[in-house]
């Protein structure tokens, strides 16, 4: 790209010179570009254009045109070759060009021209030089240029080829996407636009009055022109951003902070009637005016936020489609390119990093010219496609993540505060508004008045003449009191002087009569008007006496005032010389006074509105007279209306400048009361209100609402009447109306006063009180205007309207808001408080300001936009630190509320944007491209604000200063800015912006925005992070908490996010996962380390205080720890929450398993040690306590229900184990115990003694068992003293309980229920027990070798010995409980065994039948049949019989003595399961058990039937019971055996029939399979146990031996 400078400066054309009225079209590479139309035969346009040019194979059309009322004609061309056109930075003289009549055409396309004509015009062309470098480099770059675009001119095809190339890559998050972003006008009521071009971002228009325009520059910048990018773009231009949405090729990329560097490149119209022309693009009523704004768009100044551009406003159809596809393709180069450019293109080698944010002095240009810029942009395009063409990086990676080593646990800072005490200053504090010496440069605004010599000159004179003689300062008049003789009229209001004598005043100077309360009104000056009257009655000599006093006046006015004159002849740049004739000059003009003057003036009278009702019907007939000297006038009358339109117009000519206007409305009244009033009076109708207008404020034409004054108190008057004014002054029929006039002198005096005296400073008048808006100036020049408006009639809210446009040019220079932000709202006032006395609408009065309404709205349109622009600038516009420039800030928003009132009451407009909103999207534009800037600078601004080494700033490459994924060091770096501007936004901006306080916080605006925008970043990296990981995840902790902290500190509590649960815990919540994988391997570690340190110290207690030792507290404290950095996340989202509690469950309970099973394993090995179980006991129990704690700490009830099963089951683990190392505890005991329970059985041995104790024996029992007790106290003694200060509460009660247990099973064993002494016996009860797992108990009893047997004595002993015991352990309630010892069953047992020696053996049996119901198959598989012939179903429920035996039972009881008499038929045995080798000769035996049965017949065997597997036997027996209990109280037992002779018969198998399932039927075949032995729970083999001591009784014996009894060893097995 080349950019090509055009200035179009004159024209010499051959002909009468009112036959031209010439504009100047440029063409180039489709792109046109028009100049204003200037008249004359020697134009002189002097306009800057300024193009892109890709090809340089082309020619720069120029054509003439010259405007016609229909159509235009072409005065001729230039074609120019662009090869031919020079390079040069500088402006040159130009070159003289004939035009020619004819174009020659190549290929379609124009090569040149032909057929001269006389014309020619002056033109000068040239290449701006890039980078201000030497003519040779700038010809190698231009041949680069060239060599690059004749590659191919499908540079779209190349564009395409980039694109394929993926490069993912953050997205935008700041491109103003949103419809009703600030910088999306939308308000187009207020835009009139015509324009066809896209809607820009910012504002409505290509914005030629942006601030950035307020740089005084080179005319030559002031150009309109047809640049696609801004002529202005700042440094950062050429960054391409790989962040960037928007085409950087059609727009420009001015970043955040560069307004510094950014030029007016707005179009000054120089013609007045181009003042309507504002930057909207608005319907014009001029035919050039509507041809130029659809032919051309202007360029401006752009700021935007990474390309995004203030798109042109207009540009040609045929054009606008391609240059779309332009926009659209380099757009998407653009979004793959930005992240691999160099350094050296991002920094120039002539500018310091810091320059891409600092503004410059006051009078510094811009680092180097906007040209420079463009090459820089086009250089770097051309340099970065070349680059992106080698480049044959990983597609797949993103070019900001780079790797880094991964692992890491510690160094979590959970607790960041990242405010730093100082606060970024994004803008350098040279950023202050010296530099900012301008405002509104558009055609608005432009003061074309300064321009406008004729214009000039007349006004200078003018403005002499009013200075010279003012108004002000005339003398007054010289009234008395005066008798009139005939009848005579007021001078002032016309009516009669009524009265007999001093009827009224006259002025004995100049003889002018009037009422007494009109005397005020008359405001000539008296002087005047006597030299007047003299001279026109021949009395010369008074004439020369009045002369001669204002000549003296005149005189001592210039000696008195010469500042004054000075002044006006600095403002109009008037030679001393000039300037000297000329006041003689004025002087005389003043003297001539009136004699020389004559004036046309026509009046059209158009309507009123609001009038007063005087008829009776409640309306009036108005009508109009209009006098004018002694010439009077009338319109028709109206009937019947308040609000009349008359549209009548009327012709005076008027030859004193003295002279007033009078309008007076009337209502007309035709009845008998008017007649006579008619006789009576010169006035007969109602008189409806008046105005009256001074002569000399009349000049051209005017379109006025003068409200209706009253004539007298009396007067009744309301309504306002709207007037037209035409004057047309002899000698001055071509001048300017006194409106414009007046806009010229306030114009130039305000250019002068601050261009040339205050180098672009507006100098605040200081003045106070209620008037202090009507100050515009200093007194010099205040006076200069208020008396030019007091000569003239200029209205003061005409003077202040006009300064209001001057001001708008300097809105942004200091304390120039506050003005006129007070100035428009008594312009509101003016028009929006209508008075009482009138009820016209604030529009309407509007409408009539002489300043013009369309002006006047389009100004504000102009200055609201440029307002928006530079609020969405605000942090460059307005830095915080300058006291100053925030008040301006503050009073820029009340400007822009006062416009919003404007268009709400006066322009009456149904809703305009709330400033409240405007000023919100302007802050959010604002944030949104500094988010923007300091994402893309943040390396650099975070070295430059906060590095502390100067040396580290420039450690990093530039490729690694942004986001990478080989570390997080750019995130940190990116919040402490975050935070810096937010902090400067809430203690700086927040208090200034304060006019909304409900809608617009500006640091809770901040904070959205940039979280928003953050929050999309970082999301975007935690995701690319996600994939590779190739941090520690330390440092993604610490880098979560950062963003908690941001996010707590500044988001939380933001309307927009209060009740929601933020999305940042699931963008880091893989890495905290990771994180807490690591923990666990790192907390298992340090469980090793402590119990091996632990170990070491002997599991030594903590503290005298503290039982467990320190390993507990250790392993806690690791896990604390972690778990406080996971509590510490204050993770806001439940759902993430619940997933680290999961996590972390798992961890405490592998942690804490592990330190349990270590202690389980080496637990035995400790037991023999004094202290050390406990400790070891303690450890654990203080797990659980701690658990408990943790799991409070974790949510207790409102923790996640999976996290929570798993820490209760792992108490519910931590639990079983500590019963485990209990038990182990409490056994370890046993052999000690052992030896005190047989030392306490030999000294019960001893006890002698009955069982039935006498009351005086009573003591010695206690003696006794106190014996009995010592040698088991003496044990305890020591022991339980010990455990109670060694062991946890808990832990001791548990040992208390082991030790419980094993001294009663202990007592049971060795005292209670000694073993069995017949050997043959106790084998059986061995087998018979094996099932029960007894067999333990059955061996212990085998250690004694003799027998006991308790006497009852013995007994009561031991009893007594067991409450002692148990008291013992309830230790006064520090031990056990009282219940849980009565309830223990292990006392119970010994109880029981104790209650039942002292029972007899027939009820121990009796007790045994009736609680052992499952001795033979769980007591199931009996059948029962009416009879031995029927057979019943097969057998179910009972597992590997050996056997059945069938036989028949009747039970018969005596119905006298009640006696049970039982007969047994044993019928057969069916398979019998039996291997021998020799005889097998089976029969059965059948025995009857229970009680009472000693002098009974008890058992009967069968005969024995030789080698028959399933024998008949038919045998019957019977067995008496007697009638002491009934038959539920005994069992059969039926046992079949294997006859041997001379050796004890072999069982086969046994069977026990209980009689109480017989008793309902009386009699009954049973089916009754057989087992292999007896089965019984504890109670049977307690009651066998006490049984098989009564070695004296025989029926115990042969119970024992019965229910012994087990099948015998088969042969072969």
């Amino acid at each position: 790209m080349s950019l090509l400078c055009v200035r179009v400066k004159k024209a010499k054309l051959q002909g009468p010179p009112d036959k031209f009225n010439t504009y100047v079209t440029l063409k180039v590479q489709n792109v046109k570009s028009t100049t204003v139309a200037v008249r004359g035969d020697e134009p002189c346009w002097e306009q800057d254009f300024m193009f892109e040019i890709s090809r340089l194979d082309l020619g720069l059309i120029v054509e003439v045109w010259n405007k016609g009322l229909i159509w235009d004609t072409l005065v001729g061309t230039v074609w120019i070759a662009l090869k031919a056109i020079h390079q040069s930075d500088e402006e040159g003289p130009g070159e003289w060009s004939t035009l020619e009549a004819e174009v020659v055409m190549k290929h379609d396309e124009i090569c040149g021209t032909k057929n001269p004509t006389p014309h020619k015009i002056l033109l000068d062309t040239r290449f701006e030089l890039p980078f201000d470098i030497p003519e040779e480099e700038a010809r190698y770059w231009t041949r680069k240029l060239e060599q690059i675009n004749s590659l191919g001119d499908d540079e779209y095809a190349f564009q395409e080829e980039v694109q394929k190339k993926p490069l993912p890559s953050a997205a935008s998050q700041c491109s103003f996407e949103d419809a009703d972003s600030a910088v999306d006008d939308r308000d187009s009521d207020y835009r009139s636009e015509t324009s066809n071009s896209i809607p820009p971002p910012y504002h409505t228009t290509a914005q030629p009055n942006a601030s950035v325009h307020q740089f005084t520059v080179p005319s030559r910048l002031q150009q309109q022109g047809v640049l696609r990018e801004s002529c202005a773009d700042s440094l950062q231009n050429y960054d391409l951003d790989y962040r960037e949405h928007i085409a950087i090729s059609p727009a420009g990329s001015s970043r955040y902070g560069s307004s510094c560097n950014v030029s007016q490149g707005s179009s000054h119209l120089s013609e007045l009637d181009h003042s309507h022309e504002s930057a909207h693009g608005s319907e014009q009523d001029d035919d050039h005016q509507e041809r130029e704004s659809n032919h051309s768009y202007h360029s401006s100044g752009s700021y935007q936020k990474d390309g995004q551009a203030w798109l042109r406003e207009q540009e040609e159809p045929h054009g606008k489609e391609e240059e779309e596809k332009v926009c659209e393709t380099e757009e998407k180069c653009a979004d793959h390119s930005a992240a691999k450019l160099p350094l050296e293109l991002e920094k120039p080698k002539d500018v310091d990093a810091g320059a891409q944010v600092s503004y410059h002095g006051d009078n510094e240009p811009p680092p180097f010219p906007p040209a420079r810029a463009h090459w820089i942009r086009a250089i770097s395009k051309v340099r970065l496609q070349l680059q992106e063409g080698q480049d044959e990086a990983d597609p797949s990676k993103p070019p900001w993540l780079k790797g880094g080593p991964a692992g890491g646990l510690y160094g979590i800072d959970s607790m960041p505060d990242l405010r730093k005490k100082k606060p970024i200053p994004l803008v350098s504090d040279l950023s202050l508004v010296q530099s900012r010496k301008a405002g509104i440069t558009s055609a608005m605004a432009t003061r074309t008045s300064l321009k406008d010599e004729e214009l000039k000159s007349h006004v200078y004179k003018k403005t002499l003449q009013a200075l010279i003689y003012p108004i002000s300062c005339t003398t007054p008049h010289n009234f008395e009191v005066w008798t009139a003789t005939t009848p005579t009229y007021c001078y002032e209001c016309e009516g009669l002087l009524w009265g007999i004598a001093r009827q009224g005043m006259r002025c004995g100077e100049c003889g002018v009569k009037c009422h007494e309360k009109c005397q005020d009104l008359l405001n000539a000056d008296c002087l005047q008007r006597a030299a007047e009257k003299s001279s026109k009655h021949g009395a010369e000599d008074r004439t020369q006496n009045f002369i001669m006093a204002m000549k003296d006046r005149m005189k001592i006015r210039e000696r008195n005032k010469p500042e004054i004159f000075d002044l006006i002849r600095d403002v109009f740049c008037e030679s001393k010389l000039t300037h000297a004739q000329q006041m003689k000059t004025v002087k005389q003009s003043v003297l001539d006074g009136t004699s020389k003057w004559s004036a046309k003036i026509t009046i059209t009278v158009v309507c009123a509105q609001g009038l007063q009702a005087k008829d009776k019907t409640g309306s009036s007939d108005p009508y109009v007279t209009v006098q004018v000297g002694k010439t009077k006038k009338r319109t028709k009358t109206i009937f019947g209306n308040l609000n009349p339109v008359w549209e009548e117009k009327f012709y005076f000519e008027c030859h004193n400048s003295s002279d007033r206007i009078k309008v007076r409305v009337w209502d007309e009244d035709d009845d008998i009361k008017s007649r006579v009033k008619q006789r009576l009076k010169r006035e007969s109708d109602d008189f409806l209100g008046q105005t009256i207008i001074e002569v000399r404020t009349l000049s051209g034409e005017m379109d006025v609402w003068y409200n209706l004054e009253k004539r007298t108190d009396k007067s009744a008057v309301s309504g306002a009447i709207r007037l037209q004014i035409s004057v047309e002054i002899k000698g001055e029929e071509k001048v300017a109306p006194y409106h414009i006039q007046y806009t010229c002198l306030h114009e130039n005096l305000f250019h002068h006063l601050t261009d040339v005296q205050g180098n672009g400073v507006v100098k605040i008048p200081d003045a106070k009180g209620d008037d202090a808006w009507k100050v515009y100036f200093d007194e010099t020049a205040q006076e200069i205007v208020d008396e030019f408006a007091m000569r003239y009639g200029i209205e003061s809210i005409y003077q202040a309207m006009t300064h209001f446009a001057c001001l708008s040019s300097k809105y942004m220079c200091p304390g120039v808001p506050a003005v006129m932000s007070t100035l428009l709202a008594n312009i509101n006032a003016y028009y929006a408080h209508t008075t009482a006395s009138t009820n016209v609408s604030a529009s309407d009065r509007f409408a009539a300001s002489n300043f013009g309404k369309e002006r006047f709205v389009k100004l504000l349109d102009q200055l609201h936009n440029s307002l928006r622009i530079d609020l969405s600038m605000y942090r460059n516009n307005f830095p915080a630190s300058s006291r100053e420039r925030l008040q301006d800030l503050k009073s820029t928003v009340d400007l822009l509320t006062s416009i919003t009132f404007f268009r709400m009451k006066v322009q009456e407009l149904q809703s305009p944007p709330r400033a409240s909103q405007v000023v919100k999207d302007c802050v959010k534009a604002c944030l949104n491209s500094t988010y923007e800037y300091i994402f893309n600078n943040c390396h650099e601004l975070y070295s430059r604000e906060y590095q502390t080494d100067p040396n580290k700033n420039q450690d990093l490459p530039p490729e690694e200063q942004g986001p990478s994924i080989r570390n997080l060091d750019f995130w940190p770096k990116l919040i402490t800015l975050i935070v810096s501007i937010i902090e400067e936004d809430k203690n700086s901006y927040t208090p200034v912006l304060n006019q909304f306080p409900q809608e617009l916080a500006v640091g809770k605006i901040s904070a959205e925005v940039m979280w928003s925008l953050f929050a999309q970043d970082m999301k975007y990296a935690t995701e690319e992070h996600e994939k590779h990981r190739l941090c520690k995840s330390a440092d993604y902790m610490n880098l979560h908490f950062k963003v908690k902290w941001l996010y707590n500190e500044y988001v939380r509590d933001l309307p927009a996010f209060k009740g929601k649960v933020p999305e940042y815990p699931a963008w880091f919540e893989q890495f905290v996962m990771q994180w807490l994988d690591e923990n666990e391997d790192v907390s298992l570690e340090f469980l090793h380390g402590a119990l091996e340190r632990d170990k070491k110290d002997g599991f030594q207690q903590t503290s005298e205080h503290a039982l467990f030792s320190c390993s507990v507290v250790d392993v806690f404290t690791q896990l604390n720890q972690s778990f406080e950095i996971i509590k510490k996340l204050e993770c806001p989202d439940p759902v993430v929450v619940a997933h680290y509690n999961r996590r972390f469950a798992k961890t405490i309970g592998k942690v804490l398993m592990q330190y349990a099973d270590i202690l389980s394993k080496s637990f035995q090995s400790y037991c023999s040690k004094e202290k050390l179980p406990c400790i070891l006991m303690n450890n654990i129990q203080q797990l659980r306590v701690q658990l408990e704690k943790m799991f409070e700490a974790m949510g207790g009830k409102e923790l996640d229900a999976e996290a929570s099963d798993h820490l209760k089951e792992l108490q519910v683990k931590l639990n079983n184990v500590l019963d485990e190392l209990s038990a182990v505890f409490g056994n370890s005991f046993q052999t000690r115990i052992d030896e005190c329970v047989k030392q306490m059985s030999d000294i019960l041995c001893q006890v002698k003694g009955t069982g039935n104790v006498a009351a005086n024996a009573r003591n010695t029992v206690a003696q006794d068992a106190d014996n009995v007790l010592r040698p088991l106290m003496d044990f305890l003694d020591g022991n339980l003293t010990l455990f109670a200060t060694v062991c946890e509460k808990t832990v001791l009660k548990r040992v208390l309980k082991e030790l419980w247990r094993v001294v009663m099973n202990t007592m049971e064993k060795l005292i209670v229920l000694p073993p069995l002494t017949d050997h043959t016996g106790t084998q059986l009860i061995f087998s018979a027990a094996k099932e029960l797992g007894h067999l333990s108990k059955l061996k212990d009893h085998m250690v004694r070798e003799e027998t006991r047997s308790l006497t009852p004595k013995q007994c009561a002993v031991l009893d007594l010995a067991l409450d002692t015991i148990k008291q013992y352990f309830h230790a006064g309630g520090n031990g056990l409980k009282k219940t849980f010892l009565e309830k223990s069953p292990d006392l119970q047992s010994l109880r029981y065994a104790l209650s039942l020696y002292t029972q007899t053996t027939d009820t121990l049996i009796k007790t045994f039948v009736q609680t052992q119901t499952a001795q033979v198959h769980d007591g199931k598989g009996i059948r029962f049949t009416a009879n031995e012939d029927v057979l019943p179903d097969k057998g179910s429920g009972v597992d590997d019989p050996v056997g059945e035996v069938s036989i028949q039972i009747d039970l018969y009881t005596h119905p006298g003595t009640g006696e049970h008499k039982v007969t047994v038929k044993v019928v057969a045995a069916n398979d019998l399961k039996w291997q021998t080798s020799g005889m097998f000769r089976p029969f059965v035996e059948i025995t009857m058990i229970g009680p009472h049965q000693s002098d009974k017949k008890r058992k009967f065997t069968t005969k024995s039937k030789s080698n028959n597997w399933a024998p008949k036997y038919n045998e019957t027996f019977h067995f008496i019971l007697g009638n002491e209990d009934g038959p539920d109280a005994y069992e059969l037992q039926v046992c079949v055996k294997d006859y041997c002779f001379a050796r004890e018969d072999r069982v086969l198998g046994i069977a026990v029939m209980q009689l109480r399932d017989i008793v309902d039927k009386g009699s009954c075949a049973c089916w009754c399979p057989l087992g292999r032995r007896i089965h019984m729970d504890e109670t049977g083999l307690t009651v066998l146990r006490i049984l098989s001591q009564r070695t004296n009784d025989e029926v115990a014996r042969e119970f024992v031996k019965l229910k012994s009894e087990s099948r015998s060893m088969e042969e072969g097995t």
